[in-house]
């Protein structure tokens, strides 16, 4: 294919399918036209997402979104990456859809929580295993383990025994190089029910489990709520919780993908091998917007992760212009590892109460690395009644937009 038939692959097929709705704009950029199209691409009359998404990472997007580029431009066991990976949605979503993945994330918590999730064990062997798994009497609650913070305010004194002989064991595993992949399951799923608003969680009432607020902060909740933690079996509800992840698993998805897991930065990922993504699809920290070392404090305790140390590597950038240098070190490696007439799509977002509009500052970005840009795609949701979501500035009387700036790799590149 062209260069030319594929720029006409791009616009005109799938983006124009809905040409009586789709609204066609351009934006103008140092002097140049970009097309942009806004319509409602992957929301509306959609299935919700396979049951293995389900876990709870801030700020991160919906599985249809990877899911709408993956199918328009991929087939099986070609790679899909994502090199800011968060909870996973883009690789988790491409193994279901028989693509090979590569995800990476600075923070080794990404991997915790996405691993799993592609090297996926079956229900049995995960009950099996947690039959195996002795847990409780640490001594956490006469304070006598080394290791024990004070945690007394989020869990009973016998759940918390149990978390932390279970944490000692997983740990230990790993450090022995014996943790397989029904144990990083577990692992997952525990990481995942520390903390939340239900009784599905080991905790007492507190935030969503996508945020840990402080010790002090979850004791003026119990106070504020008249509450106090009370006991939860964490092995029953993490078997609980892998019923309903695994529910609409296909049987011939688990343990198939070829994957890469990578916790580098984004711009030094030299075990990737040149022109060999397929697809990119990813959504970078947005400047200062969101504080990952406070919300996962307490996943990075139970998994033995030290978060200040990883805290200085996420890009959690002050300026446009220091977010940009470190960006345009990352496009320089994406053309590096793409194909030619491979595609990145880089989700962008209006931050700052849409002040920033972030494809402004992208799509010089990736012309500067190499690439074309052939649209800006907006997906656009209305919803029947105003919706509250964390983090989308421009949210407003009851629409949400996803942004995705779309590059590709010309041939010969």
């Amino acid at each position: 294919m062209t260069p030319k038939e594929f720029h006409n692959h791009l616009l005109n097929f799938k983006l124009h399918e809905k040409s009586s709705s789709t609204k066609k704009e351009e934006l103008i950029l140092n002097g140049e036209s970009f097309p942009v199209f806004i319509n409602e691409y992957w929301t509306a009359k959609q299935r919700q997402a396979n049951s293995v998404h389900e876990i709870s990472y801030r700020a991160c997007f919906k599985p249809q979104l990877p899911k709408f580029f993956i199918e328009l431009f991929t087939a099986e066991n070609e790679f899909v990456y994502d090199p800011f990976n968060g909870r996973g949605t883009t690789v988790v979503e491409a193994a279901l859809l028989g693509r090979n993945v590569i995800a990476n994330d600075v923070n080794p918590l990404s991997l915790i929580l996405t691993r799993p999730r592609i090297t996926i064990p079956s229900l049995k062997e995960v009950e099996k295993r947690l039959e195996e798994i002795q847990v409780g009497n640490t001594g956490s609650r006469s304070g006598d383990s080394p290791e024990t913070i004070d945690l007394s305010m989020f869990f009973h004194s016998r759940t918390l025994d149990e978390i932390i002989s279970l944490k000692n064991y997983l740990n230990e595993k790993a450090e022995t190089g014996k943790e397989d992949n029904t144990d990083r399951w577990i692992r997952m799923v525990a990481t995942n029910r520390l903390t939340g608003h239900s009784n599905g969680f080991f905790s007492v009432y507190t935030l969503p489990p996508n945020q840990a607020v402080s010790a002090e902060r979850q004791k003026k909740i119990n106070i504020q709520r008249n509450q106090q933690p009370e006991y939860r079996d964490v092995k029953k509800l993490i078997l609980k919780k892998s019923k309903v992840l695994l529910s609409e698993v296909p049987t011939e998805r688990r343990k198939k993908t070829v994957a890469q897991f990578l916790n580098t930065d984004a711009s030094k990922t030299r075990s990737i091998k040149n022109n060999s993504v397929s697809l990119t699809v990813t959504s970078p920290p947005f400047l200062d917007v969101v504080q990952y070392a406070d919300d996962n404090w307490l996943r990075c305790w139970f998994n033995g992760i030290d978060m200040n140390v990883v805290s200085k590597k996420i890009t959690m950038s002050k300026t446009l212009e220091d977010w940009s240098a470190k960006m345009q070190s990352v496009f320089n490696e994406l053309y590096r590892i793409t194909k030619p007439n491979g595609i990145v799509a880089f989700e962008v977002g209006e931050v700052r109460h849409g002040k920033i509009k972030l494809e402004e500052a992208v799509i010089p970005l990736g012309i500067y690395a190499g690439f074309a840009c052939d649209a800006l795609v907006i997906n656009q949701q209305d919803f029947t009644k105003t919706a509250n979501i964390w983090g989308v500035s421009n949210n407003k009387a009851g629409t949400n937009s996803n942004r995705i700036v779309v590059f590709r790799k010309l041939l010969g590149g």
